[in-house]
């Protein structure tokens, strides 16, 4: 079931967003980017997305704003935050970010293999029992 999830990916970094597209779709999810928390809110809003990975540093509308639209207007979403910091420390963000409702950070850059066990861990506990 989870292996056909569709998964919205978040990151103004468009290099970033392909990359990560590259290794969900290599492990059978159904990946949609998008450059902004905008255009991905509009796509929650318009859509079946089953998990959404967002970037925190972005301008516009940043992921600490799009975390806490998400998780207050669809609770049951699982939200992945992450971050490489700026002038805040990466850690301390991704902490912050935690606390303020995303259901796991990443530190960027993001390894494959914890991008899908954070991905799988995630779509598990949506998985009816």
């Amino acid at each position: 079931m989870t292996a056909a999830a569709t998964i919205l990916i978040i990151d103004d970094n468009a290099d970033l967003g392909m990359v990560l597209r590259a290794h969900l779709q290599g492990a059978g999810y159904r990946p949609l980017v998008v450059d902004g928390a905008r255009a991905g809110l509009a796509l929650i809003e318009a859509g079946e997305i089953d998990l959404v990975i967002t970037d925190i540093l972005m301008p516009e509308v940043d992921g600490i704003e799009l975390v806490r639209s998400v998780k207050r207007r669809w609770p049951d979403l699982p939200v992945i935050a992450m971050s490489g910091g700026g002038q805040i420390a990466a850690r301390d963000l991704l902490d912050m970010i935690g606390q303020l409702g995303a259901d796991h950070v990443l530190q960027k850059p993001v390894r494959r293999s914890d991008l899908l066990a954070a991905v799988e861990a995630q779509l598990l506990k949506r998985r009816p029992a």
